[in-house]
């Protein structure tokens, strides 16, 4: 849904060392989404099923949002960084995906 080559000029990355790596934070990346959202992300010029339900075309802020969090994954790889200011990151992504979010009532 986001191609690699996307995701490696949004990096700054030239060389085809870590595609795989790469590929794998843009996988977890849209997993995230659906599982944060309760959504299924469908191909842009795929059908959409019917019925749709919950399922959506990826979006530009919802594209933005996983290179964001692509990009921390890529610069952080732990989980926990130690000797700098703690902050959550990923910020950004939460805004980019919060009118999204399905949630059952």
């Amino acid at each position: 849904m986001i191609d690699l080559a996307t995701v490696k000029a949004h990096l700054r990355v030239t060389h085809d060392a870590e595609d795989d790596l790469i590929q794998g934070y843009t996988d977890a990346a849209l997993s995230t989404f659906e599982l944060w959202t309760n959504r299924e992300l469908i191909e842009e010029g795929s059908v959409l099923p019917d019925p749709i339900g919950k399922a959506m075309v990826i979006t530009k802020p919802i594209r933005q949002g996983a290179l964001l969090l692509i990009g921390h994954w890529y610069a952080s790889r732990e989980s926990v960084v130690i000797g700098t200011i703690t902050a959550e990151l990923p910020m950004a992504t939460n805004a980019l995906w919060s009118p999204y979010r399905w949630v059952n009532v």
